[in-house]
């Protein structure tokens, strides 16, 4: 059977990425050209500065994991960029790019969900997973709990109804004066501290998120006392986001009877969060996580993805455009 080997293209934030990945699983390259230490000083991302970075960075960036795959345009099998959902601007940088090397080198041009990208991360890092699984999708625009039927096919069974996680991080950083990217640095500052802080958490009677309310109170806490313990205050922040992953996951494996759950996004980089839910193969769970530098954005999930659904059959029209709140 022929190897088939997607270049995939992801620019949906702040990361301008080329792959090529063989047969869905396999690295040949994967270059990730970061701009954090540019948003860095804004406190976040900027969308228009990322849209010109991204620019700037693509072909330089394709060229190059090209050449660390030692393969020419004439071997790639398929184009597969992201096209939502993210900052429209710097999606139409990827995907632009994509549809004129999609058509320069007359391969099938396939559009990639980058959500259905951060789930193919756990393809690459474990070759034995295969549907069906539960998926939690965390990452600072989603926070999902996803049945994974087939590759291609999924079902959302619990979305947040106001923060990502991510963001919850992002902001919960910021207000204790740690700056961007927050996940990173809240995770870091929480190991010097201890739980003990009670903060609140929202139920429903479904496997939906909320994180405002908790954001909120981290936020209240620290404007009422500014000399509170901050590693305390993260660490407390940490351990309640987690039980509320752990308690809607386990509702999910209750209604679907699937005990594999595979973590996915940016959020699942976390050590306090991988760490608890490692625990959870005690209870006869098998947990899948992405190799850390795969969790965060990158090109090579979306080339995972790609493949995936090339070997389906889809295929994209040059037209397609870029959906900046797209569903999965």
């Amino acid at each position: 059977m022929k190897d088939i080997y997607t270049l995939g293209i992801e620019s949906s934030c702040d990361e301008t990425s080329v792959a090529i990945v063989k047969n869905g699983r396999e690295i040949v390259s994967n270059i990730i050209d970061t701009q954090i230490p540019i948003h860095e000083k804004y406190g976040g991302v900027v969308p228009e500065i990322a849209s010109r970075n991204h620019i700037e960075a693509i072909s330089r960036v394709t060229k190059k994991a090209l050449e660390d795959a030692k393969m020419t345009l004439e071997q790639i099998d398929a184009v597969t960029p992201t096209y939502g959902p993210g900052l429209v601007g710097a999606l139409l940088v990827g995907l632009s790019y994509a549809k004129a090397l999609s058509f320069a080198i007359n391969k099938p041009f396939v559009g990639v969900n980058h959500i259905q990208g951060h789930i193919a991360a756990n393809y690459i890092t474990y070759k034995e997973l295969e549907p069906p699984f539960l998926c939690v999708m965390m990452s600072g625009g989603n926070t999902q709990i996803i049945h994974v039927k087939d590759y291609t096919e999924f079902e959302v069974l619990g979305k947040t109804r106001d923060d990502a996680i991510g963001e919850a991080f992002d902001k919960v950083a910021r207000v204790v004066g740690l700056g961007y990217p927050g996940g990173p640095k809240v995770d870091k500052l929480a190991q010097e501290g201890k739980p003990i802080i009670d903060l609140p958490k929202t139920h429903f009677e479904n496997m939906d998120f909320s994180f405002s309310g908790i954001k909120t109170a981290v936020i209240n806490l620290h404007h009422k006392n500014p000399e509170i313990n901050k590693a305390d205050l993260c660490a407390s922040f940490e351990k309640t986001v987690t039980e509320i992953l752990i308690e809607n996951v386990k509702k999910a494996m209750k209604l679907t009877g699937i005990k594999t759950i595979a973590l996915a996004g940016g959020v699942s980089a976390n050590s306090y969060i991988r760490k608890a839910f490692m625990e959870l193969k005690q209870e006869g769970m098998e947990i899948y996580m992405p190799d850390l530098k795969l969790c965060t954005d990158n090109a090579a999930m979306i080339a995972s993805a790609g493949y995936y659904n090339y070997i389906q059959g889809k295929r994209d029209e040059l037209n397609l455009n870029a959906i900046p709140n797209l569903k999965l």
